[in-house]
C-alpha cells in the first residue's frame, strides 16, 4: 500500500491559481520596473518549487525511482504518466530556471519580461488538473 501525502500535495497545488494569476497580471502590465521584476522572479520561483515539491511527494508516495535532479523529478513523473507528454518540455524549461533564479539571481535580467512569464500559466493549470486526476485514478476519492 502506498502512503501518498495528499494533504501536502493539495496544499501545494492550491498555490498554482495564484501564481498563474500573478504571472498573467505581470505579463499584461509589464513596464520593466524593479518591483515587477522581483515579483516575476518570485512567481516563477514559486511555480518551480510547486512543480518539484508535488513531484517529490508523488515519487516518494508511489515509490518511483529516486530523482537525481530537479529536471529528473519532472522526467520521472512524466514517465509515470502523471501528466500528458505535451507538458514535459515546458515543465523542464521552467525547472531549469531554478539555478538562475536561486543561485545566479544577481545576474538575472530583472528588467526583462521572461518568456515563461507569458507562457507557463496554462501549463501549470494543466499540471494541477493532471495531478489531481492521477491521484483520483490511483488512490480513489477517500485515500
Amino acid at each position: 500500500m502506498y502512503y501518498v501525502n495528499r494533504e501536502q500535495i493539495t496544499v501545494r497545488l492550491a498555490v498554482i491559481p495564484d501564481v498563474v494569476s500573478a504571472l498573467s497580471s505581470l505579463s499584461d502590465a509589464w513596464k520593466g520596473e524593479l518591483l515587477q521584476g522581483l515579483a516575476q522572479e518570485r512567481a516563477l520561483h514559486l511555480a518551480i518549487e510547486t512543480v518539484t515539491d508535488v513531484g517529490s511527494y508523488l515519487i516518494d508516495g508511489f515509490i518511483m525511482r529516486d530523482a537525481s535532479s530537479y529536471e529528473d523529478i519532472v522526467t520521472i513523473i512524466a514517465g509515470e504518466n502523471v501528466f500528458e507528454q505535451d507538458l514535459l518540455e515546458p515543465l523542464l524549461e521552467l525547472v531549469k530556471l531554478r539555478k538562475p533564479l536561486v543561485q545566479d539571481y544577481f545576474a538575472w535580467p530583472a528588467q526583462e519580461l521572461h518568456a515563461m512569464t507569458t507562457t507557463i500559466g496554462p501549463v501549470l493549470t494543466k499540471f494541477k488538473s493532471s495531478v489531481e486526476a492521477y491521484l483520483l485514478q490511483e488512490l480513489g476519492q477517500n485515500n
